[in-house]
């Protein structure tokens, strides 16, 4: 298949606003106060941008996902993009977060040192998302009832690291996960998915972290043994899969806020269902009420809060939010340490200063 060289300057293709987005070497994080007043999803053009190499550039009519391995009950089978985008249709509403969203608090909130992209709080977006069922195309292709494992792997550039090539980006996925309710989306937000997302067509996983969504899907093996790959071995290990409850404000960091009555915004996520409850602090921890929460309020999606608050005084404060999810287990004060800064879901300490 066609894939060209041509590539924005900072290896994306959409307009990076500075009020929009924070740039991360070949990504994009997403500014939280970008969200305000945009309604439940995230705008397309908002989305945030992880990307490991540069955003390809494919021709659609020459594209083609290939299915092979031996647990297929007969040989490689191969779909154009006309023939995917005729089968029938699923939507899913549901988030795409970084595995490494909220890295920097590791070192700036707990004074733990990581290495990787230091993400804030916006590697993560909410999209309606609509494709073919992964299912459906797994059992067109005949998968075997013994098969294990599905790889999935990108049509973006090899990888190479450290002086390593380790080949396109690719991470297995278990059959089961695969057979539930994962797709193979082409369209967000109602429209043709962007360049710099995916397309022609690219997995989502419901609750999983982002690298089990690989972007322009390319191949797919389908195996009756466990399957290895970097992302997860030495990157995201397999331990770290399902995504957990979290939290933020639709405020800029070191916010400056009147002394006035006003409404604090924010949202919070959950991979276990919907979130249960969102408690706010404004004055670091001391005390603590609970936010109302606006449906809808979907799974492994977010949930929109808010608060309404009159500073009492002026000066430096904190505003923390705290989420509990639906299985009861609710954001910490700090998380254990991990050497790759995956998974930080302690609640943040937003600074903020009050003015007037």
């Amino acid at each position: 298949m066609a894939v060209t060289t041509e590539r924005h300057t900072e290896g994306m293709v959409k307009p990076l606003p500075p009020e929009w987005f924070i740039p991360k070497d070949a990504s994009a994080e997403m500014r939280w106060e970008a969200m305000r007043g945009q309604g439940y999803v995230t705008p397309t053009e908002r989305f945030f941008i992880r990307n490991h190499t540069s955003t390809p550039r494919i021709d659609p009519l020459s594209y083609e996902l290939q299915i092979h391995g031996p647990g297929l009950r007969g040989g490689p089978v191969r779909f154009g993009y006309d023939e995917l985008t005729a089968l029938p249709s699923v939507e899913r509403t549901v988030a795409i977060e970084c595995a490494g969203n909220g890295r920097a608090l590791f070192e700036s909130q707990q004074r733990m040192q990581v290495p990787g992209t230091a993400w804030g709080l916006g590697a993560i977006g909410v999209t309606r998302w609509r494709g073919v069922a992964l299912s459906e195309v797994l059992e067109r292709a005949g998968i075997r009832d013994d098969a294990v494992d599905v790889m999935p792997v990108g049509l973006d550039d090899r990888y190479v690291a450290d002086g390593i090539d380790h080949g396109r980006v690719r991470r297995p996925l278990p059959v089961s996960k695969a057979l539930e309710d994962v797709i193979l989306a082409y369209e967000m937000n109602g429209e043709v998915l962007p360049p710099d997302h995916g397309y022609p067509v690219r997995l989502v996983v419901p609750g999983w972290i982002g690298i089990a969504s690989i972007k322009w899907l390319g191949r797919l093996e389908v195996a009756t043994t466990r399957l290895w790959s970097p992302w997860n071995t030495k990157w995201y290990p397999r331990s770290f899969s399902e995504q957990v409850v979290k939290s933020a404000f639709e405020l800029p960091w070191d916010a400056t806020l009147p002394r006035a009555e006003q409404v604090l915004h924010g949202r919070a996520w959950s991979a276990s269902g919907p979130v249960k409850r969102v408690d706010v602090s404004t004055d670091g921890g001391e005390t603590w009420q609970r936010a109302r929460l606006h449906e809808p309020n979907r799974p492994a999606a977010w949930v929109r809060f808010s608060l309404p608050w009159t500073p009492p005084q002026s000066g430096p404060t904190e505003l923390i939010s705290r989420a509990t999810g639906a299985d009861g287990l609710r954001q910490p004060d700090r998380v254990p340490f991990n050497a790759d800064g995956y998974m930080f879901w302690a609640a943040a300490r937003h600074p903020v200063t009050v003015t007037g």
